[in-house]
C-alpha cells in the first residue's frame, strides 16, 4: 500500500470515526430524553444503522470491512480503559459484600436462568424450523448460556450514570456479573467446541483463566513497592500511560487465548492498590471513557450482516418472558437466600437482567458457527435489547417507590406526635 493510499485510509478511518462519535452523541441526548441508560440508546443506534447500511451499500462504500475493523480496534481500546477504571472504581468502593451473599447471588443469577434457556432449548428443539442442525448438546448449552449472561460493560455504565458503584446493590451486581461473565465464556467455548465435534479447549481456558488470576496478583504486589510508588508520584501521567497499556496487553493475551478481552482488563483494574492510585486510573478511565462509544455503536451496526427472515412471534415472548424471569428471579432468589433485604434484593436482580452487549457477542459467535438458526438469532437479539432497556426504568421505578415510601412513613411518624 502507498503512502498516499495509507493517508487516504487514515483520512476515511478518521471521518468514521467522527460520523459514529456523532451517532453515539445523538444516541447518548435521545436517552436522555427518553430516561433510558444512554449505553442502550448507543448500541440501538448502531443496530438500526447496521441494516440501513446494508440495504443501500453503504458498507462497501461509507464503512467498508476495514474501516470497521479499525473503528472496531479503536473501540475495543476505549472499552479496555474504561473497565480497567470501573473494575479499580468498584475495589475502592467502601460497601463490601459477604462472601455469602455474594456466592448464593452469583448462583441464583447464573443457575436459573441456566435452566431458563433449557426450558427455551425444548422449545426450539420441537420445532425444526427453529432447530436447525446443530448438535442438540451444543444448542442446549448455546442457549442456556445466552440467558445466563450479565454484560459487565453496560452494567459497568449504568451504575457509572445511576451512581451505584459506592453501594452494597451496585457493588454485589458487579461482582456477580464479573463471575458470571467469566463462567459463560467458559460454557461458550465448551459449547462451540461441541459443535465442532468435540469437547473443546475448555481445559486449557480454565488454566488459561488460573494462570491470569496468578499473574494479576503478582502485579498487584509489584506495584505496592516503594519504587513503583515513588516513579508514580514523579511521572503520574507516564505511569498512567504504563497502567493503560498494561490494560490492553491483558485483554490482548486473554483474547488470544479465546477468553473474552473483558476478562484481562477487569483484572488489570483490580490488582492496582487502591492507595495512592486513584489520580493515575482516572486519566486512564478518562480516555475509556471518551472512546468507548464507539465500541457499543460498531458492535450494534456489525450484528446484522446479513439478511434473516421472520421470527415466530411465540418465540420472541417466550424468549423475553424466560429471560426476565430467570435474571430477576433467579437473581433475587439468591440474593434473598444470602441474607439480602427483599429490597435489595429486587434491585439485584433488576440490575443483573443487564444482557446487552456480551448477549450479542455470544449471539454472534453461536450464530457464526452455525449452532443458532437465524429466527433463535433475531429472537435472542430482542430478548436483550427488551431487557437492558428495562433495566434504567425498572431500577428508577423502584428507587422513587421506595422514596414514596420512605416520605409515606415520614409524615406518618410526624403527625402522631
Amino acid at each position: 500500500m502507498s503512502a498516499a493510499e495509507l493517508v487516504a485510509r487514515a483520512g476515511h478511518v478518521a471521518l468514521a470515526l467522527l460520523a459514529v462519535l456523532l451517532v453515539a452523541f445523538v444516541g447518548r441526548a435521545v436517552g436522555r430524553l427518553v430516561r433510558q441508560p444512554t449505553v442502550v440508546t448507543e448500541i440501538a443506534f448502531g443496530l438500526v444503522l447496521g441494516p440501513i447500511l446494508f440495504s443501500f451499500g453503504g458498507e462497501q462504500t461509507l464503512l467498508p470491512e476495514a474501516t470497521i475493523g479499525s473503528l472496531r480496534g479503536i473501540g475495543h481500546v476505549g472499552l479496555v480503559l474504561f473497565l480497567v477504571g470501573v473494575a479499580h472504581e468498584l475495589r475502592r468502593t467502601t460497601a463490601p459484600a459477604r462472601g455469602r451473599l455474594i456466592g448464593w447471588t452469583t448462583a441464583g443469577a447464573l443457575v436459573v436462568p441456566l435452566l431458563a434457556g433449557c426450558a427455551y432449548a425444548s422449545m426450539v428443539l420441537a420445532d425444526p424450523e427453529l432447530r436447525g442442525t446443530a448438535p442438540t448438546a451444543a444448542l442446549v448449552l448455546l442457549l442456556a448460556v445466552s440467558f445466563s449472561v450479565t454484560a459487565v460493560p453496560v452494567l459497568a455504565r449504568i451504575l457509572e450514570e445511576q451512581e451505584l458503584f459506592d453501594t452494597p446493590v451496585g457493588k454485589l451486581s458487579m461482582t456477580v456479573s464479573m463471575i458470571i461473565d467469566v463462567v459463560a465464556w467458559l460454557l461458550l467455548a465448551l459449547a462451540l467446541g461441541l459443535a465442532a465435534g468435540g469437547p473443546g479447549g475448555l481445559p486449557r481456558l480454565v488454566a488459561v483463566v488460573a494462570t491470569g488470576l496468578l499473574t494479576m496478583l503478582c502485579f498487584g504486589r509489584l506495584l505496592r513497592t516503594g519504587a513503583v510508588a515513588a516513579f508514580r508520584d514523579r511521572f503520574s501521567q507516564v505511569t498512567a500511560i504504563l497502567i493503560g497499556a498494561a490494560g490492553l496487553v491483558s485483554s490482548w493475551a486473554f483474547q488470544e487465548q479465546g477468553v473474552t478481552e473483558i476478562f484481562g482488563a477487569l483484572l488489570v483494574g483490580l490488582a492496582i492498590p487502591v492507595d495512592g492510585w486513584h489520580g493515575v486510573v482516572r486519566w486512564v478511565a478518562r480516555a475509556g471513557r471518551l472512546l468507548v462509544p464507539v465500541f457499543f455503536v460498531v458492535t450494534g451496526i456489525t450484528v446484522f450482516a446479513g439478511r434473516f427472515g421472520a421470527t415466530p412471534w411465540f418465540a420472541i415472548v417466550l424468549a423475553i418472558t424466560l429471560g426476565i424471569v430467570g435474571k430477576v428471579g433467579g437473581g433475587y432468589l439468591g440474593a434473598r437466600l444470602g441474607g439480602a433485604s427483599a429490597s435489595d434484593a429486587v434491585r439485584v436482580g433488576v440490575l443483573v437482567n443487564t444482557r446487552g452487549l456480551t448477549e450479542l457477542v455470544v449471539l454472534q459467535a453461536g450464530y457464526s458457527a452455525g449452532v443458532l438458526t437465524a429466527p433463535v438469532f433475531l429472537a435472542l437479539v430482542l430478548m436483550a435489547l427488551v431487557t437492558t432497556a428495562m433495566t434504567g426504568p425498572w431500577y428508577g421505578l423502584l428507587e422513587r417507590r421506595a422514596a414514596s415510601r420512605w416520605r409515606t412513613a415520614a409524615l406518618a411518624e410526624g403527625g402522631s406526635r
